[in-house]
């Protein structure tokens, strides 16, 4: 496993970080199966939030983690916080402390090191959400800060009010998910791949030293699937495939490294919650693709250069 330095925060982590939203549903042996499993893979980064599961996949990662006899100091733990299930995001100063809490007990833990607003909410009130980020720092229960899904004008809206560097951006991206470097390709087009959704988010991620979490890696669209040994896309498997033998990895291996290549220095943040696959994935961070071979699969995922 590699590890790189998250924001400026001087966090050093895995390159690669296992998600935990779908282990509300594991059992107790199967959650530290698979805590486990990444640990020995070199990953020191679990991410979730508090509406995962709603609460139980928080508390099946604390629980994991001491079955497992792993000591809090050994792990980097991020959670995200901001929305209210089924009805709407809240920035406000009471929801984000009560939602921290929540998620505190949820992981039977003092602290988390990284905090996320999860989704923008359009209705923040900028004191707000300072007064909860003071609060949270100045109590020791959160470390460093960040956001998810948010853009760049939005991150500074936010940046100008607090007082912590949002340290993290978490963004869904891979190769079934490529809008942020198709539209880098294709300035002063007028196809549909030059319109930018995002805001040139990975020139300004660098810009502001802000690190990417890629979530879904694997997906394609909006959780409609994975493109691993899905028909659907048989050029991308077989440039998949293809480099896997050259590299002596796996299909899986080699779409991790494909996102690690990438210069911003991005973290890949796995959703998979089978060990084998877990294994596999991981294994990516210690390929480095060519150049030539990181633009082949972007080619070969269905994308263009103009």
């Amino acid at each position: 496993m590699k590890y790189a330095q998250l924001g400026t925060s001087g966090v050093e982590a895995s390159r690669v970080a296992l998600g935990v939203m779908r282990i509300s549903e594991k059992s107790p042996e199967e959650a530290v199966k698979i805590i486990t499993t990444a640990m020995d893979c070199g990953i020191n980064f679990f991410d979730t939030a508090d509406v995962y599961g709603a609460g139980k996949s928080s508390q099946v990662l604390g629980h994991a983690l001491k079955d497992a006899g792993i000591a809090r100091d050994k792990v980097i733990v991020q959670t995200k916080f901001g929305i209210v299930a089924g009805k709407r995001y809240d920035f406000s100063k009471k929801h984000l402390l009560e939602a921290l809490d929540f998620e505190l007990n949820n992981l039977g833990v003092d602290y988390v090191d990284f905090a996320l607003l999860h989704r923008p909410d359009t209705l923040v009130e900028l004191d707000q959400v300072a007064e909860a980020f003071n609060e949270l720092q100045n109590s020791g229960k959160v470390r460093h800060f960040g956001v998810s899904n948010v853009n760049p004008r939005q991150t500074e809206l936010l940046q100008s009010a607090v007082d912590q560097k949002l340290e993290v951006n978490q963004l869904q991206f891979g190769l079934g998910h490529t809008g942020m470097v198709e539209q880098e390709f294709h300035v002063n087009m007028s196809d549909a791949s030059s319109v930018d959704h995002d805001g040139g988010i990975i020139a300004y991620s660098r810009l502001k030293k802000m690190t990417i979490q890629a979530w879904s890696p694997f997906q394609y669209g909006f959780f409609e699937g994975v493109f691993v040994d899905n028909p659907k896309f048989p050029e991308l498997n077989a440039k998949l495939e293809e480099l896997a033998k050259k590299y002596d990895s796996t299909k899986n291996g080699i779409a991790t490294a494909w996102i690690l290549r990438h210069p911003a220095q991005m973290q890949v943040i796995l959703g998979s919650m089978n060990p084998t696959r877990i294994q596999q994935m991981a294994a990516g961070a210690e390929v480095t693709l060519e150049p030539q071979e990181w633009y082949d699969l972007y080619f070969a995922a269905g994308n263009d250069l103009p």
